[in-house]
C-alpha cells in the first residue's frame, strides 16, 4: 500500500495533467457535433481493424472444421452425380392405383419423390452410391505398388472392397480398414485393374498401370477395329459395382498397333493428380454385396477388380 501511495504522491502531476485532458476530450467529443462525429468514425475505423484481425485469427484456426463441413457437402452434391436406377423412373411409367384421387396426385406432382405401385410405395430417389468424405494422411507414388492412407476407419463405416474417388477421378480401392484409418490401393498399383469404357463411343476396355509414370496408364482389351480420338474421355464402366458408373479416369492421350496383338495399346494420361491430392471420398455401394453374392452362385468373376 505504501508503495503505491510512494507512485501516485511521484507521479501525481502527470496523472492530474492525464486526467484533465481525458476530461477536456470528452467535453470536445460531447459537446461539438463535428468532433463527435470524427471521434467516432475514427474509432469505429480502428475497432473495425481490430475486429478484423481478430476475426482472421480465429478463422484460421477453425480451418479444419470449415473444411470438414465443406467435404461433407460436397459428398452429398457429388454424390447427386451418380443417379441409380430408381432415380429415373417416370410416374406414368409404373402400373399404379386406377384411383382417380391418385392419379390426380401424381399429375400434380410430376415427378414425385416416391411412387404408388399398387399400394406399395416406392422410393423414386434411392442413391445407391453414398460418400464417405476422408483426408490423405500419406501416400506414395513413385513404387510398383503404391497406397494411400486416409483418416476415416471401420467407426466410420468404412469397409475393404470400396471404391474412392476424389473430385478429379478415380483414385483406388480399400485394402484394409482399421478402427480409425483405412489403407487404399491406388490406381498406382501393379494389381489393380478397373473396367472403363470410353465416353465418345462405349468402347469397353481394363485400366492397368505399368508401374513407372505416375501420370499415366494403359487401356487395354480394346479392339483393333475400334476407332480412337486422342483427347477421348475414359470414365469407369460401372460393370463391378466398386465405382459408380461415369466417374473420370482420364483421357486418350496415345494409342498405337502392335504387329502380334489383336488390340489397341491405349495410353490413358490420369486426371488425378496423385502427388496433390488430400481430399477423397469412399463409395459405399449398396448393390455390390446383392451383386457378388449372386456372381458367385453363378461361378462369374469380375473381369475388371483388383487382385489381392
Amino acid at each position: 500500500m505504501n508503495n503505491l501511495l510512494n507512485f501516485l504522491f511521484r507521479y501525481r502531476g502527470i496523472l492530474v495533467f492525464a486526467m484533465l485532458e481525458v476530461v477536456s476530450l470528452y467535453l470536445l467529443v460531447r459537446n461539438s457535433s463535428y468532433q463527435r462525429a470524427a471521434f467516432f468514425n475514427s474509432a469505429n475505423a480502428y475497432v473495425g481493424q481490430v475486429l478484423d484481425w481478430r476475426t482472421q485469427v480465429q478463422e484460421y484456426f477453425r480451418l479444419v472444421d470449415v473444411n470438414r463441413e465443406l467435404m461433407n457437402e460436397n459428398a452429398r452434391l457429388r454424390q447427386q452425380l451418380y443417379p441409380p436406377d430408381l432415380s429415373r423412373r417416370q410416374a406414368d411409367s409404373l402400373p399404379v392405383s386406377k384411383d382417380s384421387v391418385t392419379q390426380a396426385r401424381l399429375a400434380l406432382l410430376g415427378r414425385p419423390d416416391s411412387l404408388l405401385l399398387g399400394l406399395r410405395q416406392l422410393a423414386a430417389h434411392d442413391p445407391d452410391y453414398p460418400l464417405i468424405p476422408a483426408r490423405v494422411v500419406s501416400s506414395t507414388q513413385r513404387r510398383v505398388d503404391n497406397y494411400l492412407t486416409l483418416n476415416v476407419g471401420t467407426v466410420n463405416g468404412i469397409k475393404p472392397g470400396m471404391g474412392v474417388v476424389s473430385a478429379e477421378g478415380v483414385v483406388g480401392r480399400v485394402k484394409v480398414a482399421s478402427e480409425h484409418y483405412t489403407t487404399i490401393t491406388s490406381v498406382l498399383h501393379s494389381k489393380t485393374a478397373i473396367s472403363a469404357r470410353i465416353q465418345r463411343d462405349g468402347t469397353i476396355g481394363t485400366i492397368r498401370w505399368l508401374g513407372d509414370d505416375p501420370t499415366h496408364v494403359l487401356l487395354d482389351n480394346v479392339p483393333r477395329q475400334n476407332k480412337l480420338v486422342r483427347g477421348d474421355t475414359v470414365v469407369t464402366s460401372g460393370y463391378n459395382a466398386v465405382f459408380p458408373e461415369g466417374v473420370r479416369i482420364g483421357t486418350i492421350e496415345s494409342f498405337v498397333k502392335e504387329p502380334d496383338k489383336n488390340f489397341w495399346t491405349v495410353q490413358v494420361r490420369l486426371a488425378v493428380d496423385f502427388s496433390r491430392l488430400t481430399y477423397v471420398y469412399l463409395v459405399t455401394s449398396r448393390p455390390k454385396a446383392e451383386r457378388d453374392t449372386v456372381e458367385a452362385r453363378a461361378g462369374i468373376k469380375p473381369e475388371a477388380e483388383e487382385r489381392p
